[in-house]
């Protein structure tokens, strides 16, 4: 079961490190007149597991706070998430296991 956990726990990290990555790029391009990631690739990489990069980049990068689908969005995204990996420590052996197989 720990090996699960490790696997879940690795995606995770990975996937806010890609979205955090992404929103502080599409920054600088905004501010270098550059092409842009577009926002729904930000908003999907939030959906996937990446709400938490998404909501730091938000924040230290002052980036797409004024945009309501995002202002809102990532909060919620977040929020869902949040119980999601909540149901998986409370009951592990049942979603895990329909999600991995052994």
């Amino acid at each position: 079961m720990q090996e699960k956990f490790l696997i879940v726990g690795g995606y995770l990290v990975a996937v806010n490190v890609v979205t955090f990555a992404l929103f502080a790029y599409d920054k600088w391009c905004a501010q270098h007149d550059k092409w842009r990631v577009h926002e729904s690739k930000l908003l999907f990489w939030a959906a996937i597991g990446g709400s938490l990069g998404a909501g730091l980049a938000m924040q230290i990068y002052h980036h797409k706070t004024l945009h309501l689908k995002f202002k809102f969005g990532v909060p919620l995204l977040m929020f869902a998430q949040i119980i999601l990996i909540g149901l998986l420590l409370t009951n592990p052996g049942n979603i895990l296991g329909k999600i991995l197989p052994r």
